[in-house]
C-alpha cells in the first residue's frame, strides 16, 4: 500500500457521497487508500479489495506466527518423531 496523499487522498465525506464512483476509479487507478473524514476527523478508509485481501492474509499470518512463538514459549512443542506418531494416531481414529 502506497502512502496516503495529504492534498489529494482526504476527502469530506460529503464530497466523497457526489462523487463516489469517482473514488472507486482513483483507488484502482492510483492503487492507494482514501481517507473519508466526518466533522474534519478520519471516519473511515476506502481501499481496493485486492488490497484488503492482502492486509488480511498479513494479519492471519502475522497471528499464526504468533501463536507459534507463545507454544514455544510455553514450551508446548514436539519433536519430529512425536507429531508424526501424533498424525498417526489422528488418521487412525479417522477410519
Amino acid at each position: 500500500m502506497r502512502t496516503i496523499n495529504i492534498s489529494q487522498d482526504i476527502v469530506p465525506v460529503g464530497e466523497f457521497k457526489t462523487g463516489i464512483s469517482k473514488w472507486l476509479k482513483s483507488i484502482r487507478g492510483k492503487n492507494h487508500p482514501v481517507v473519508i473524514t466526518q466533522n474534519g476527523r478520519p471516519a473511515g478508509v476506502l481501499i481496493t479489495p485486492e488490497e484488503y485481501d492482502k492486509l488480511t492474509y498479513t494479519k492471519i499470518f502475522t497471528e499464526s506466527i504468533n501463536r507459534g512463538i507463545n507454544d514455544i514459549n510455553k514450551g508446548d512443542i514436539y519433536t519430529t518423531s512425536e507429531m508424526k506418531e501424533k498424525i498417526r494416531e489422528s488418521r487412525t481414529n479417522r477410519q
